[in-house]
């Protein structure tokens, strides 16, 4: 199993500092949700079933109709691979680590392309290419009208695109979502989630976005209720609530902002709407310093990176404020 953040009462056992005592900074999770109200008793009861408005509301809030409903998108993750011919993969690294993880476990050889531009990727000539748009952990971003040219280069020579927009939510402008698996793009896959965005990570909600066929393989592959009632009628409910979403999109843009000058002081920083990664070659040190204090952030092996989710409040700013405040380098 790959470590990934929100490991919190591991953190406290390891520091020795109570759970309670924690700010978990390490996730990118919206600290401030979207509101799930009473559910009414039928979604507890009932087996779950399509036809529940579930599939309609995705439908409108991510434009395009060419979708399957997940166990969260780590499902579709999962599942992907496996239903591909074997090949190589180029991979846009340092990426979401699930990702190589199951490609690679489905047999196919992985060739990872460190902080590669898509041309680049594509100049790597493997019938896949492989994502995350923005990235994560690293915060940038491949410009829209890229992504669609490398798509259609792929298409051209059999080949396949997938893409990952976990944190794509607050500005949808961005987001390839609409085109994938239409005509225009039959070979471009694209995952999303409500865990970031919706800040509703324990409801373990996705969608993978493809051309039917491949959907309809995914879905035969999962088997049937692979997400439970109540997720369901939560997530539809979240997904029409266009008000709670703008007013969220504006919340989060200030809130990011503040953070990435938080942190700017400290080394290079970049940031989407829900985190803020900072390039440091003392990463390890400061981890550790805020660790002391009961603060988790998410450290990464491979790169000196230290990613930083939003605080929830104005205690919260305060106390990483005050953290960073007492960080001596040496």
């Amino acid at each position: 199993m790959l470590e990934h953040g929100g490991r919190l009462r591991a953190a406290a056992a390891h520091y020795d500092i109570p759970l309670d005592r924690w700010l978990d900074l390490s996730t990118g999770i919206n600290p401030e949700g979207w509101p799930v109200p009473a559910l009414p008793a039928s979604v507890w009861q009932r087996l779950p079933e399509t036809g529940d408005g579930l599939e309609s509301a995705a439908t409108a809030y991510y434009g395009n109709a060419n979708l399957l409903p997940l166990a969260g998108s780590q499902a579709g993750i999962q599942c992907l691979p496996a239903l591909l011919p074997k090949a190589a993969v180029a991979c846009i690294a340092p990426i979401y680590a699930e990702h190589p993880q199951a490609w690679h476990q489905a047999g196919h050889k992985l060739r990872f392309l460190q902080n590669a531009t898509l041309p680049r990727a594509l100049a790597a000539i493997t019938p896949y290419v492989l994502l995350c748009n923005p990235n994560n952990p690293t915060a940038d971003r491949h410009p829209v009208e890229v992504v669609i040219d490398a798509a259609r280069q792929l298409k051209k020579r059999g080949g396949w695109l997938i893409v990952d927009e976990a944190f794509i939510d607050a500005t949808p402008e961005q987001s390839l979502t609409p085109l994938a698996g239409t005509d225009e793009a039959p070979n471009l896959v694209v995952f999303r989630s409500l865990g970031k965005f919706f800040g509703l990570a324990g409801a373990r909600v996705g969608f993978v976005f493809a051309a039917p066929e491949l959907l309809n393989r995914m879905q035969e592959s999962m088997g049937p209720w692979t997400i439970p009632g109540p997720s369901r009628e939560v997530a539809r409910q979240a997904l029409l609530d266009t008000t709670w979403q703008n007013a969220t999109r504006s919340r989060l843009q200030t809130q990011a902002d503040r953070l990435q000058a938080l942190l700017s002081p400290l080394g290079e920083v970049k940031a989407t709407s829900l985190f803020a990664t900072l390039n440091s070659a003392q990463a390890g040190e400061l981890h550790e310093h805020l660790a002391s204090r009961a603060i988790l952030t998410r450290r990464f092996d491979q790169q000196p990176l230290l990613r930083f989710g939003l605080p929830g409040d104005a205690t919260e700013w305060q106390r990483l404020a005050d953290a960073l405040n007492e960080w001596q380098p040496a």
